[in-house]
């Protein structure tokens, strides 16, 4: 299926929110938005895709 990650269009196999996430090796916290909708972390297991999604993966950065 095809989404926009962060942009960007992209082929993916994952079904869920938190699937995705795993697909594209987000192992540590990240803050994430579904169609510009914040998808909570508890959400994320149960929150299906839909070809043409728009999800935005955003992680904390350190720095100054």
């Amino acid at each position: 299926m095809q989404l926009v990650i962060n942009g960007t269009a992209t082929e993916v196999t994952a079904t869920t929110l938190s699937d995705l996430l795993t697909e594209l090796g987000h192992t540590g916290t990240v803050a994430t938005a579904l169609n510009e909708t914040f998808v909570p972390v508890g959400a994320r297991a149960t929150q299906t895709l839909s070809p043409g999604d728009r999800i935005e993966i955003l992680a904390p950065m350190q720095g100054g």
